[in-house]
């Protein structure tokens, strides 16, 4: 009964909402559809316009390498990579090697660092010892000089011959005027930014860590010495070289000094990071390693205490790096020096030796005549390997006799 009696309207009502709801459906699927193909022509647009452009860059670099000189196209040939070529290990590896040789290019001798910046940059170490190129290890002599390095033309002869394996630096007073004296080529160009470094003074030890980190710029310097205008080498180049870079010490005098101008010099007010049982005093003329210079120019603590206490007259030369030494790395070092100084005068200075006082005798004493020390743990009579002090007016006599004694322009080794 209810059946019968239903509401014919409702039945049409019905009807037409389930068309309207049909015909919203297709609608949806129109405007889907239609997007769908939108996309798809955008895209296949796209990749046709990418794929034109890629093409031209291809044809634009090819043009210009083909253009290029041919010292250029060699150059950068292992770069062009083609469709059909393979990136392989060797090209990655010629790629990566260029970098790193921009990256460890040293800046020039004279750059603009100030003192933190440089001694920042030269801390940099890397903690993998092996290199991943072929290193060879060079020495850098570091003068630390008033004015002209007077002996210039004896230490000419003395490098000619070995480049590559050595390397200069030069830290004379600000006041000097390069074009006041000829320089020899061997070290011209070669003087840092310096400042004023005094007799006695604590800017003598900022000036030798100036030079240190200069020579640290460079990666190939493995061993490091510091002389003086004065300075003369005693052995040819290969004799030297083969002495210092075979040695698995460094050569830092470090002895205990009771006297007024040992211990007399420590104050615990001026040094309270060290105690006198730590204190010690050597010769300013120092030989140390790679790894050695880098603590040196670290080194924030006991630098520190001498760059900030030590005032007036203290002879922060004659004990920073031997006190350094003896505190952080005794079984390193040598304890002795490679430098000869004869100090059996007295007073505040060493000898120095005149034009008259250069013969042949003299030389030979220096060179061997000073008894025995200990070399990579036997004996050599072989002890020191420069001498100072030479007043300038010796350098013709020393160009006539040193060449042939000494053997330079030779590759034959001193037996030590």
């Amino acid at each position: 009964m209810k059946d019968h009696n239903q509401n014919p309207s409702n039945f049409f009502t019905k009807r037409i909402n389930v068309q309207g709801h049909l015909l919203n459906l297709f609608s949806y699927f129109l405007i889907f559809g239609g997007g769908l193909v939108l996309g798809i022509v955008l895209a296949s647009s796209y990749l046709k316009d990418s794929s034109f452009s890629l093409q031209i860059a291809q044809l634009s670099f090819s043009s210009s390498s083909s253009s290029s000189s041919p010292s250029n196209s060699s150059n950068i040939s292992h770069m062009t990579i083609s469709p059909n070529d393979t990136v392989t290990m060797s090209n990655m590896t010629e790629v990566h090697i260029g970098e790193l040789e921009a990256f460890l290019k040293p800046p020039k001798v004279r750059h603009d660092m100030d003192d933190e910046e440089l001694l920042w940059r030269a801390s940099m170490a890397p903690r993998i010892p092996e290199y991943p190129f072929h290193r060879v290890p060079k020495v850098a002599f570091m003068f630390l000089t008033r004015g002209p390095v007077h002996l210039a033309p004896l230490w000419e002869k003395f490098f000619q011959g070995h480049q590559g394996l050595f390397s200069i630096y030069v830290h004379s007073d600000p006041s000097y005027n390069e074009s006041s004296h000829p320089e020899s080529p061997v070290f011209h160009g070669r003087r840092i930014p310096s400042q004023r470094a005094e007799w006695g003074q604590v800017n003598m030890i900022e000036a030798e860590s100036r030079l240190i980190a200069n020579a640290l710029l460079d990666i190939s310097n493995q061993r490091f010495v510091l002389l003086s205008e004065s300075c003369i080498p005693l052995f040819n180049f290969s004799t030297v070289y083969s002495y210092l870079i075979n040695t698995n010490k460094t050569f830092v005098q470090v002895y205990d000094d009771p006297s007024v101008v040992g211990r007399g010099r420590y104050d615990e007010s001026y040094y309270p990071q060290i105690t006198l049982d730590q204190w010690r005093k050597g010769s300013q003329w120092v030989e140390i390693d790679r790894d050695l210079a880098i603590e040196v120019v670290s080194d924030q603590k006991y630098y520190t205490t001498f760059q900030k206490l030590c005032k007036g007259y203290c002879f922060a030369d004659e004990h920073y790096l031997p006190t350094f030494m003896n505190i952080r790395f005794p079984k390193k070092n040598s304890n002795r020096t490679v430098t000869w100084v004869d100090w059996s005068r007295g007073g505040p200075h060493p000898v120095e030796y005149a034009s008259t006082d250069v013969t042949v005798e003299l030389l030979n004493t220096l060179r061997k005549g000073n008894g025995w020390c200990d070399y990579n743990g036997r004996g050599t009579d072989v002890c020191f390997l420069f001498a100072r002090k030479f007043h300038p007016n010796s350098l013709d006599k020393l160009l006539r006799i040193a060449p042939q004694l000494m053997q330079f322009n030779t590759d034959i080794d001193k037996e030590y």
